[in-house]
């Protein structure tokens, strides 16, 4: 489970944050993820809600903002909507795609007090 350094690393970099920022208690974290980076969304709060325990993110509230998966198809060179690796591309079939969004995980927004 992979979540769990996951969790781990948020709270390093709230943890970071915390010090430069100059803020002691984080309310609310949300983190954009996108379908192709292959989280769990359940195990990660789970995770979550572990991991900050006894930290200055302790009770905070995890959203889970779910971005969408795009690739670019380098046979036909249009913009598709993508689920999975390796899918095709929905106008000419080719599997020539590289993607462009779906594959990341960031905090997009912070409540800290």
């Amino acid at each position: 489970m992979h979540e769990m350094s996951i969790a781990e690393g948020i709270l390093q970099v709230l943890e970071d944050q915390a010090a430069s920022q100059q803020y002691e208690k984080v309310k609310a974290v949300w983190l954009e993820i996108g379908p192709l980076a292959n989280i769990d969304a359940n195990a990660l709060t789970f995770c979550f809600d572990v991991v900050m325990k006894g930290s200055l993110a302790e009770g905070a509230k995890l959203t889970i903002i779910s971005l969408p998966g795009v690739a670019y198809c380098l046979q036909c060179s249009e913009t598709v909507s993508i689920t999975q690796r390796y899918d095709s591309c929905s106008h000419c079939g080719s599997y020539q795609l590289q993607v462009t969004q779906g594959d990341e995980m960031r905090i997009k927004e912070l409540e800290v007090a």
